[in-house]
């Protein structure tokens, strides 16, 4: 494990200061942390919300999770560092970000990976996600649940991404994830890892030429201000997905490790009607803008142009079985 940051490592002590007391005020009460890097008004926080609510009160209220929103305790790596260890009990990050801890969860990043909507619900309410989640509990977490992200698509300061020449030479911020690197590649793009918080100010200054993400950003991160056309590549859907500590996990009672999934995948489902409105009032606001929303996308040339990380996973004895079990779930439609 890297080593975390002084400034880092000297917010998380007063952070477990100032929530020591809470948890101690009954025996009977069990008190839970629960970081991630959204701000309060995302659908993504208003869903932890709902859980946490849900765990509550199914419980009778010995459950409770206290929600640290806009990255209070670090990045989504930080984040999941101290839920390895038990110094928070849960957390929500992005599939992308959980890469490194098992080579499992890179599946969910392969672009045009899913047919549709519909295909990728299937595939993350089935055995198939439960087995990816559980990959990391030798590592201190598993998977609980997942929150849609949305679709990824393309999207530039001042040009529309149609076809695969139309991104040569530009520089296209990317997750720092080998999957994103090597997908925005092949795609034709020059791939910049980089953090999610720099991306406005990169694109506001010229250092990068576009990014690639959901509708939401433009609104809620102001990249609309700054970038003014949004193309439907639709390269991947990766979800954003709540992690927990076995540690922690491990402390409690079957009734009570049931109220939790139960809770968990209840806001899963109320997180899809909070997504589908949060994109279209994010497309409205974005048009308002200036943003120019572009349709007519070559995605079967994109789609042709990353077939070799299709391959790849193809040939690979310990990925290919979770790979053939998705496409599968495509045929049985």
């Amino acid at each position: 494990m890297r080593r975390l940051s002084i400034g880092f490592v000297s917010a998380l002590t007063c952070f477990l200061a100032a929530c020591s007391t809470p948890a101690a005020l009954s025996s009977d009460v069990t008190v839970m942390r629960l970081p991630h890097n959204m701000n309060e008004s995302h659908p993504i926080h208003q869903s932890l919300v709902h859980f946490a609510e849900l765990a509550e009160e199914k419980s009778g209220g010995t459950l409770r999770f206290d929600i640290f929103p806009n990255g209070q305790l670090g990045s989504e790596r930080e984040a999941i560092e101290l839920t390895q260890t038990g110094a928070v009990d849960a957390t929500k990050v992005s599939a992308t970000a959980l890469e490194s801890f098992s080579p499992f969860y890179a599946l969910f990043s392969i672009p045009y990976l899913f047919a549709d909507q519909d295909h990728y619900y299937e595939v993350m309410e089935s055995a198939i996600a439960t087995d990816i989640y559980d990959s990391t509990s030798d590592s201190g977490f598993f998977g609980l649940t997942y929150y849609d992200a949305g679709t990824r698509n393309m999207y530039t300061i001042d040009q529309p991404v149609r076809e695969p020449e139309d991104l040569a030479g530009l520089k296209i911020r990317v997750q720092p994830s080998e999957t994103a690197i090597q997908m925005t590649r092949l795609m034709g793009g020059a791939p910049t890892p980089m953090a999610f918080g720099e991306v406005y100010t990169a694109l506001q200054q010229g250092v990068i030429d576009g990014t690639e993400n959901n509708e939401t950003a433009l609104i809620a991160n102001n990249h609309g201000e700054v970038a003014k056309d949004y193309s439907y590549t639709e390269h991947a859907i990766v979800p954003d997905l709540l992690i927990f500590s076995k540690l922690r996990w491990d402390s409690f009672s079957e009734e009570e490790r049931a109220i939790i999934r139960e809770a968990a995948n209840e806001s899963s489902q109320f997180h899809k009607e909070l997504w589908a409105e949060e994109i279209q009032r994010s497309v409205e606001a974005a048009e308002e803008l200036g943003v120019t929303f572009h349709e007519d996308v070559n995605k079967e040339a994109f789609r042709d142009l990353v077939e070799p990380m299709h391959e790849a996973v193809r040939s690979n004895e310990m990925m290919a079985p979770y790979y053939e079990r998705i496409r599968e779930m495509e045929k049985e439609e």
